[in-house]
């Protein structure tokens, strides 16, 4: 799959641009604030209809305008495909695939199956387990249009519970009857939830491990990736009933797969507070190239690759890995921002591949 033509009106930054790509390598290069990430940016909007940096929609028009539109046209292995990603303040955002509008924006997720590798992928070490969960999340999504119903499913329900239970603390009173109701769709959406996450640990684990000892280039450390969920040790209507008295107080669903984790460790330890920069690197870096993978594996297309920003918060040694692998014919069409043209054009010309370099 290869995006051949990017349009942008009142995007972020750009008034009006477009560009035309190489199938290979493609390179934004300049200094800060000229919207080279603001590029990538959008081409990961055609993917998911969002923005990967701020999925505040109206944040994404440019000041002064009341709209934005991107354009992207692609070329796939059978057929070509005209995305449209369109926006008006005080109107909702539409997609379009080949002139017709999705009704439903989750019908949209998988088909330009899409890796992003940012400094911002940081937060998957340092912030809340609800960013890992949207790893996961995001990862089988793209290739599993039923899970991501039944999260959509699941989501609406946890927040009809949680308002059920701020009525009857408002009210000073209760019903086990209509809670019972919620706790038999939360359990009935749940628990597969709960397996096929356990069953996508299973399956990218070893994937994940391989990735960071060619990045790493240390195959003596023991990383680790773990799945940690309460339904692990009890079923989804027992957590429920066990927790009622906390739920109760704190008027919100303590226990359940939104609560859900995953555990990084780096020789036992957990890598935030005993991997060093360098091991936290190696790690993100491994974990994109793995869901980079397993997408490719089970969707058989080979994901545009996204690397915004790298060369400037890598070390030359972590560089360097990356380039062996982004030789090998496995990877297809990729987009790099940096704001050294000079560095950049002599990176990618290691790769052996052909390239294009737009200065912004």
């Amino acid at each position: 799959m290869v995006l051949e033509t990017l349009s942008l009106l009142n995007y972020k930054n750009f008034e009006a641009t477009e560009f035309a790509f190489d199938p290979k390598i493609n390179c934004f290069v300049g200094n800060n604030g000229v919207g080279k990430t603001n590029v990538l940016d959008s081409i990961y909007h055609l993917s998911f209809g969002k923005s990967y940096f701020n999925p505040i929609t109206t944040q994404n028009i440019k000041h002064g305008s009341d709209f934005f539109v991107i354009e992207g046209n692609y070329q796939t292995e059978n057929d070509q495909e005209r995305i449209i990603v369109s926006a008006k303040r005080g109107q909702k955002k539409t997609i379009k695939r080949g002139g017709k509008i999705y009704e439903r924006f989750r019908d949209h997720i998988g088909l330009l199956p899409l890796v992003i590798i940012s400094p911002a992928d940081s937060d998957l070490i340092t912030e809340g387990s609800d960013v890992r969960r949207k790893f996961i999340d995001g990862v089988i999504s793209q290739g599993d249009k039923h899970y991501l119903q039944q999260l959509l499913d699941y989501n609406k329900v946890l927040s009809q519970r949680n308002a059920l239970l701020k009525y009857f603390a408002l009210n000073n009173t209760f019903n086990q009857d209509t809670l019972a109701v919620y706790n038999e769709q939360l359990s009935a959406l749940g628990t597969p939830i709960f397996n096929q996450r356990n069953k996508f640990i299973k399956q990218f684990a070893p994937i994940f491990k391989e990735r960071y000892e060619a990045i790493s280039n240390a195959s003596s450390e023991k990383i680790s990736i773990t799945y940690k969920s309460s339904l692990s040790d009890l079923d989804m209507l027992s957590l429920l009933k066990e927790g009622l008295a906390k739920d109760k107080i704190t008027q919100y669903t303590n226990f359940g797969i939104h609560k859900d984790d995953l555990l990084f460790k780096i020789d036992d330890f957990p890598i935030k507070k005993f991997g060093s920069q360098g091991q936290q690197k190696s790690l993100l870096i491994a974990l994109k190239l793995a869901q980079f993978d397993f997408i490719k594996k089970q969707k058989k297309v080979t994901p545009i690759l996204l690397l915004d920003d790298i060369f400037d918060k890598l070390d030359e040694q972590r560089v360097t890995q990356l380039l062996h692998l982004v030789r090998e014919e496995n990877f297809g069409q990729i987009f790099i921002s940096d704001t050294h043209a000079q560095r950049t054009e002599d990176i990618v010309k290691q790769v052996h591949k052909t390239y294009k370099i737009f200065k912004l």
